[in-house]
């Protein structure tokens, strides 16, 4: 298992990153999704690039409330299915299964969202390619 990143979301994402460029850390990627309204933007301090910060922005967002604005911690995993199967195993509930064999989220006791994503890709197989998602993440 590999940290990938935490995923916090943002209403002005000049502001923010200029805060963490106070910091020290530097944007070393970026997406905009049209067709979701969003933007992704990723940002690490120099030479521990490795372990990033996504800021999600939501272009139609109108403010955050309750926590909202924390997204997840992300790791990469070597087979989803069996890291899944795991925790299910252990009566861990998982809310977003990895259908496509590329992502799933599951949820710390605590309710903090995990993010897991297959290093590569597995082809779809049940009992997950037609497992519902359960609750949020």
């Amino acid at each position: 298992m590999k940290y990938l990143h935490t995923m916090i979301r943002v209403s002005d994402p000049a502001a923010t990153i200029r805060f963490f460029e106070l910091l020290g850390l530097k944007e070393v990627g970026r997406q905009d999704n049209e067709a979701g309204r969003f933007t992704l933007i990723f940002l690490a301090a120099p030479g521990d690039e490795g372990a990033q910060v996504e800021l999600t922005h939501n272009w139609d967002e109108a403010g955050y409330d309750g926590g909202r604005n924390f997204g997840h911690l992300a790791y990469r995993v070597e087979n989803i299915y069996e890291v899944c199967q795991r925790l299910m195993d252990a009566g861990v509930t998982i809310n977003r299964p990895p259908r496509d064999g590329h992502m799933a989220f599951v949820r710390t006791p605590d309710a903090i969202s995990i993010e897991l994503l297959q290093d590569g890709h597995l082809p779809p197989q049940e009992p997950w390619a037609s497992m519902p998602n359960t609750g949020t993440w």
